[in-house]
């Protein structure tokens, strides 16, 4: 056992070696579930089988010091070397591939329930999201609001609350399923979304947008036109930039392409059953739906909802629209 467990450590070692360095693409979901399954049938094995053993063995020298400390006492021996206590504790002590198997899977397990069902950490790799969320605010996703769905696999097990116009929602890209992004969710399934010379209207309606305070971007060192924007019951705000067209460029050939109309100004698109159009906060720096097409619900991840950390700016800390 203890070169078969070191074998298979060496495995987790080295897939998540090659990831780091990027030989190859990592899922850090199905490597936590094939975690959490092996060190759970060294756990059985321990309770089952290796700790019992143990016990046995314990319990046996201790009847055999017992009996050699009998025999001894009738011949008048009562000065006996040896602590049998010691030796017992040594016998039951755990070795170290159980240790590091076995011992682990509460905590492993604790994590997979915590990670898969009820809240996910992510954290924001680019500036789409500016200014309600900014690169490298460390944030949690709910996990079950949507619906509680099946880890790997993601195959939805409750129904939940469908996604609402103003959501921050973290989901599967489409184009490349093993990533994550995060957008806000513009157009629920039957909606018309049209975002027209940098106006976004649904289903006819304009959505209200109140112009603010221009916004200073640290990082390109320059000043971008904000708006407070009124999404369903959602009051965030956006950023335009003046210097980018309303035309957009490179549109993928997505599935369901044919409910979009594009133009000099924009685009216009029916969102399908099952399906949502999700757009970033800063309107003209975000690859999202405009360009790659609709986010079906077997896509869905959770809803983005605190950031717990940013190491560069505390304040950042807390809740957010």
């Amino acid at each position: 056992m203890p070169f078969l467990t070191a074998a298979v450590l060496a495995a987790f070692v080295g897939y998540a070696g090659a990831w780091y360095v990027g030989v190859l693409e990592g899922n850090f979901a199905l490597l936590l579930f094939v975690a959490t399954l092996v060190t759970g049938l060294y756990w059985v094995a321990e309770r089952a089988w290796f700790l019992p053993r143990r016990r046995e063995a314990a319990a046996a020298l201790e009847a055999q010091d017992a009996q050699r400390r009998a025999e001894l006492s009738a011949r008048g021996i009562s000065q006996v070397d040896g602590d049998v206590q010691q030796a017992r504790q040594r016998i039951l002590m755990q070795p170290w591939w159980l240790d590091w198997t076995a011992g682990l899977f509460p905590v492993i397990l604790a994590v997979f329930v915590l990670r898969s069902f009820l809240f996910e950490p992510f954290k924001i790799p680019s500036g789409s999201m500016i200014p309600t969320l900014l690169v490298g605010d460390l944030i949690l996703v709910n996990k079950y609001t949507y619906g509680v769905r099946l880890p790997v696999v993601n195959t939805k097990l409750t129904d939940g609350t469908p996604p609402q116009r103003g959501d921050v929602m973290v989901f599967r890209y489409p184009p490349k399923p093993s990533l994550d992004y995060i957008k806000r969710v513009v157009g629920v399934p039957g909606d018309e979304v049209a975002y027209l010379n940098k106006k976004l209207t649904i289903n006819g309606q304009p959505v209200s947008k109140q112009p603010v305070a221009d916004y200073f971007d640290e990082d390109a060192m320059a000043y971008y036109k904000q708006y407070e924007e009124l999404l369903g019951a959602r009051r965030h705000r956006i950023l335009n930039d003046d210097n980018r067209p309303a035309f957009i460029p490179g549109v993928e050939n997505f599935p369901s392409r044919e409910n979009c109309r594009y133009s000099v100004e924009g685009v216009v698109c029916k969102v399908p059953e099952g399906h949502y159009f999700m757009m970033g906060d800063n309107r003209d720096n975000s690859l999202d739906s405009r360009y790659w097409g609709f986010v079906p619900d077997k896509n869905i991840v959770g809803k983005a909802f605190f950031i717990w950390m940013n190491f560069g700016s505390f304040r950042r800390i807390g809740s957010f629209e």
